[in-house]
């Protein structure tokens, strides 16, 4: 008797669980019987839309055939794919339209584009990053018009990096960085605009010329507990966006490739790429350092860790990248007054 007074009371209330979801789901058949309601027997959803549709195939063979948009005209294959991921967001923008149209022939277009573009950056939607690892390194563009240096460097600081590198350095900042960081950092080198600090003993430091005429990158071995790593920190020139020229990136381009030359000769092993590239993984252009290396991001990363700029990032142009180590997670860190957002990320240095 207890049980039957206790299930007519629930029936009765109507404030149980089940009920609720019982409602909720009586609501969403309801829905969608009014939404297909419009569609049955309607010849004209396979004629609507075509527009629609056309724009959907075309979404899809500019990210399917990314690599094929010819960078002759104002590098607009390098734009592409410095952006190729927010092509993505063409496809809800579009489905808008198709529903409202009725299309049955755009909605059916629109698979199309949703399915490359997850072919190409679904992998980077999940979590890969570990746990573990030998040597935690960080890069940040700490912007020549940086207005707290020195609080920038207390932030990069305590990220808990073993070795950090900057660009972008000024003279008269380069000071004001060195006396932030020298209590967690003893050995450092400044080379141009770019430096590198390190827990770890430094040797080998030199300028790496990357056919500017004034010094945007450095390389430098450091000594860590599981033996000496080649590290690379590197400011490639800027790109920029103009009517009359498009996307203008020959200098940055021509640098790229006498980065990935130096990397490529040098006699270690093992090797990590810290900086400002100025340009994203996908970017042909760089192909000189990325077919070499691989990035830590894209490896052990969650998402997408976009960079720049640091009020709303849609690149990511800073980078760690690796050979003979294994990246075990990489990760942005905090906002700091420059216009990038520093990254960092946790390697194996002990590989089998």
């Amino acid at each position: 008797m207890a049980q039957q007074a206790y299930v007519t009371e629930t029936d009765n209330g109507g404030s149980g669980p089940e009920r609720r979801g019982a409602r909720l789901r009586s609501l969403l058949v309801r829905l969608a019987g009014r939404l297909s309601a419009g569609w049955r027997g309607d010849p004209r959803i396979w004629r609507r839309g075509l527009v629609v549709a056309a724009l959907a195939l075309l979404l899809a063979l500019v990210m399917l055939l990314h690599a094929r948009i010819p960078n002759r005209f104002g590098n607009l294959g390098s734009l592409t794919e410095t952006f190729l991921p927010w092509l993505g967001v063409f496809v809800p923008l579009l489905l808008l339209p198709a529903f409202v149209r009725r299309s049955a022939t755009a909605l059916i277009a629109l698979v199309l584009p949703a399915v490359v573009w997850l072919n190409l950056f679904g992998g980077l939607l999940g979590d890969k990053t570990g746990s573990g690892g030998d040597l935690t390194v960080a890069t940040h563009n700490v912007n020549a018009g940086n207005a707290d240096p020195s609080g920038t460097a207390r932030d990069v600081a305590a990220s808990g990096a073993d070795v950090v590198a900057l660009e972008e350095l000024t003279e008269s900042a380069v000071p004001v960085y060195e006396k932030a960081l020298a209590a967690t950092y003893r050995y450092h080198s400044v080379q141009g605009t770019v430096g590198l600090w390190s827990k770890y003993p430094l040797s080998h430091v030199a300028a790496v010329d990357i056919k500017l005429g004034w010094v945007r990158a450095m390389r430098a071995t450091v000594t860590t507990p599981q033996g000496p790593v080649g590290f690379y920190v590197a400011h490639l020139p800027s790109v920029r966006v103009k009517l009359q020229a498009g996307f203008t990136a020959r200098q940055r381009d021509k640098s790229a490739d006498a980065l990935g030359e130096a990397i490529a000769a040098d006699p270690l092993s093992r090797k990590i790429l810290l900086g400002d590239l100025n340009g994203t993984m996908n970017d042909r252009s760089l192909n000189g350092v990325t077919s070499q290396m691989r990035s830590a991001q894209g490896a052990a990363g969650s998402g997408f860790g976009f960079s720049w700029p640091a009020s709303f990032p849609m690149a990511r142009i800073d980078q760690i990248m690796v050979t003979g180590v294994e990246p075990v997670t990489s990760w942005t860190l905090p906002r700091t007054s420059s216009d990038h957002l520093p990254v960092a990320a946790r390697v194996k240095v002990t590989t089998p």
